[in-house]
């Protein structure tokens, strides 16, 4: 929600589509979000430019639908088994272990966010910022610099694997 919001925030189209339903007891939640200078046609698609993937049956489910040529950015300290695949971009961050080093469990989805926008900046971190600033309800604004090193975090982690220079 955070991503979508700061698109917004950035005057892009953008579609958010959650599946929060049964699937969380267990299963494989999810959520579509379509970034985009260009109007969006559909927010149904079946092909992904990238998958953020969490645990192991996202893996095993939603892997096989990025495109060739796409980006499959991971959670490495619960996924034991990551994707084999050779046309794809695959990255794997130990994003839940760095949280808990932060003493914040709950940073897990910014490190990943930091993470996955050095891959891909569809949105700048001062976006997301702004947008936690409208998402998060006043008495959390205090956790707003947290949140920002997360990004910066995950955003670093990417850097130190690709061994690429921050920009």
């Amino acid at each position: 929600m955070t991503l979508a919001y700061a698109g917004m925030l950035e005057n892009k189209e953008i579609s958010w589509m959650p599946s929060y339903g049964p699937e969380m007891r267990g299963g494989t939640a999810n959520c579509i979000t379509i970034i985009s200078a260009n109007k969006i046609s559909s927010p149904i698609i079946s092909l992904f430019d990238s998958a953020i993937v969490l645990n192991q049956p996202s893996m095993d489910k939603f892997a096989p639908r990025v495109k060739p040529g796409g980006i499959l950015l991971y959670e490495s300290s619960n996924i034991f088994k990551p994707s084999t695949r050779t046309d794809i971009e695959i990255i794997g961050i130990p994003a839940t272990t760095e949280a808990l080093q932060m003493k914040n469990a709950k940073v897990m989805n910014m490190i990943i966010l930091g993470a996955y926008l050095q891959l891909r900046p569809v949105v700048s971190n001062e976006s997301i910022l702004e947008a936690l600033k409208k998402v998060l309800p006043e008495k959390y604004h205090h956790l707003l610099p947290i949140n920002q090193q997360a990004l910066e975090i995950g955003e670093a982690m990417v850097v130190e694997l690709k061994g690429e220079s921050v920009s």
